[in-house]
């Protein structure tokens, strides 16, 4: 599901007229999209994850590991957190998907500006989640407005590699993924 999750991505940076480099291993670390364009002279560069479930089974975001530790439950456990665990697991998390000293040396490496950093989601079973990730200043993008955006707006570039798997879910309800 991620994989076609994130191809509908770089289809739609590629048709906003972004250069896009996808699935980056790095070790046991991975980059799902790296891009790169320009608007009005000005370098922009994109870290995009992406992150797609038809029907999550819990939350996005891991337990942190010292809490793990302590009180037994696994990363994934769906019992209720708190407010402290939120906010404590959004920092590893973000630290392990985005600054990360591997990715971060390879993005200084492409391009040693400023890198904007995104998560494209589809649905979560816990919303609340997104709180604590947008406070540390990622941008965060929903699948379903992607879709709709290419479906309905003027794009840099009409077509690009992912236009077939768009044009099948656009045949029928997007809301499928």
């Amino acid at each position: 599901m991620s994989l076609l999750a994130e191809e509908i991505v770089e289809e739609w940076l590629n048709r906003k007229g972004y250069f896009t480099i996808r699935g980056i291993r790095l070790g046991v670390q991975e980059i799902d999209l790296l891009a790169i364009g320009f608007v009005n002279d000005e370098v922009i560069c994109r870290h995009v994850e992406v992150q797609a479930s038809t029907s999550p089974m819990s939350y996005l975001i891991p337990l942190p590991k010292a809490i793990q530790k302590e009180s037994g439950r696994g990363p994934h456990n769906a019992k209720t957190r708190t407010e402290d665990e939120l906010r404590a697991g959004a920092e590893e998390w973000i630290t392990n998907k985005f600054h990360h000293e591997k990715k971060e040396k390879l993005r200084s490496k492409l391009y040693p500006g400023k890198w904007s950093l995104e998560i494209v989601i589809h649905h979560l079973k816990y919303e609340e989640e997104l709180k604590y990730i947008e406070e540390r200043g990622i941008i965060i993008h929903r699948l379903d407005d992607i879709i709709d955006e290419m479906a309905n707006n003027e794009m840099v570039v009409p077509r690009a590699s992912g236009s077939d798997l768009l044009d099948l879910i656009q045949l029928g309800n997007h809301n499928l993924l």
